[in-house]
């Protein structure tokens, strides 16, 4: 066989490919025993560069070379060698496919056209990693300030931050919402944003809310010494996400939230490199679950969570915790987290921000899992305080301090009765035994 033919077939040896010009879809398949899986890999490879289930004259082996995708990788879990039990009625694999960068270009919409597209229609096939190369991801900007850039504008070196969600998540006039804003922002919450729920309601609209908001925001810097960011959500229907987000920012907001799933990933990219939106961005992540819940279909929850939005542009996202509300497992929870913040090429860290019914309770153990380079995330934890928001606020803020200076909560709750009353409140809200 010829080294063209060689070089135009769906099919390669991991080193038989450019790592820096492919990127790589490794894939959990499950399909009937009957079904050969090695030979219908490369049909999965072919339909998602140069050909269909037929060959057309136009798929010339010119065009192979270089754009065909190639499977490297064909292997079943668990290892048959030498026979196939006859009881086993599906046959598991993780496949690998190597797609040449060069059909896509530097963007995640046709990258995931070509990785997920039609074939996520192929029975039980979820995508469990991508491997971007380097040339890929230098054509992201990825986030604007990050980790490193958000510390700076709080002037806060090493803890934990603490963020709001405003509840109730919707149905409230802005006046209303100030109130809120100002009593979350006064008992010390780093950051405050709206719920996913609420961006411009005729009832609650944007402008209102931002012109409010930083007014009080900037109150309650001379009262505190502390800033306050405020993530204004501005989703909406393109082209008026972008108006919204340059309105907020001309009106002094110092952050902006974006629903980057349902809003598209092209969005929040480009609200990340518009010069004109010069605050970080806070991704929302709604719409996730549709995407990676699944055992069998979709995308794993690291991508749709963490890298993807990351490379994006996203300076914090948020995700669900598994201490709260949130049906997720803890090593998937840690994966999403570490392809946020480790190294990724060029891009700036970005955020975790670990939410869904967070209590003073648990910070100890999101701090033991994450770190202190984390966001935590609380709503109804603050809002529903048996002594209001303030005192909601406070005792996050001593669970935190407690935690970093290696102090038990019990001990911190005899000095700080905000803390105390939240411990009391809610020793184990979700019923999944979490210890002091």
């Amino acid at each position: 066989m010829s080294k063209v033919d060689i070089e135009a077939l769906p099919i390669a040896l991991p080193e038989g490919v450019n790592d820096d010009e492919y990127v790589i879809g490794t894939y959990l398949v499950s399909y009937p025993k009957s079904i050969p899986v090695p030979k219908l890999a490369p049909a999965l490879a072919i339909e998602q560069s140069t050909g269909t289930w037929v060959p057309v004259p136009g798929e010339t082996p010119e065009v192979r070379r270089q754009h065909i995708a190639k499977v490297i990788g064909v292997y079943e879990v668990p290892d048959y060698e030498w026979m196939v039990p006859p009881e086993v009625q599906e046959r598991q694999y993780i496949l690998q496919i190597a797609f040449p960068q060069i059909n896509f270009g530097c963007q995640i919409p046709m990258m995931l056209t070509t990785v997920v597209g039609n074939i996520s229609m192929a029975g039980k096939l979820k995508v469990l990693d991508l491997r971007l190369p380097k040339s890929y991801v230098e054509g992201f900007g990825g986030p604007k300030f990050g980790i490193p850039g958000i510390r700076k504008l709080l002037g806060i070196k090493d803890r934990p931050l603490l963020n709001n969600m405003i509840k109730p998540c919707t149905g409230y006039p802005p006046e209303v919402g100030a109130e809120l804003f100002r009593l979350a922002a006064l008992g010390g919450c780093d950051i405050i944003k709206d719920d996913e729920l609420l961006a411009n309601p005729c009832f609650c609209d944007l402008e209102q809310r931002v012109k409010l908001y930083m007014k009080i925001e900037k109150q309650v810097y001379e009262e505190t010494g502390e800033h306050t960011l405020y993530t204004v959500n501005v989703t909406d229907e393109i082209p008026k996400v972008f108006d919204n987000a340059h309105k907020a920012v001309e009106l002094g907001c110092n952050a902006i939230m974006i629903n980057y799933l349902v809003a598209g990933f092209p969005v929040l990219r480009a609200l990340a490199e518009d010069p004109k939106v010069n605050v970080p961005i806070l991704a929302h992540m709604d719409l996730a679950g549709a995407l990676y819940a699944s055992e069998w279909h979709g995308i794993s929850s690291h991508l749709v969570l963490g890298k993807l939005p990351r490379l994006a542009g996203a300076d914090i996202i948020v995700f669900p915790a598994p201490y709260g509300k949130a049906p997720v497992l803890t090593d998937k929870f840690l994966n999403v987290a570490r392809n946020m913040s480790m190294p990724l090429y060029q891009l700036k860290p970005t955020f975790p921000m670990a939410s869904g019914g967070i209590t003073p309770k648990m910070v100890p153990q999101v701090m033991k899992d994450l770190g202190t380079e984390i966001v935590i995330g609380s709503g109804g934890g603050i809002h529903a305080h048996p002594q209001g928001p303030v005192a909601g606020a406070k005792a996050f803020r001593q669970a935190i301090e407690a935690t970093m200076h290696g102090q038990s909560l019990e001990d911190a709750a005899r000095e700080h009765p905000e803390l105390k009353a939240s411990l009391e409140t809610w020793a184990d809200p979700f019923g999944k035994g979490l210890g002091m």
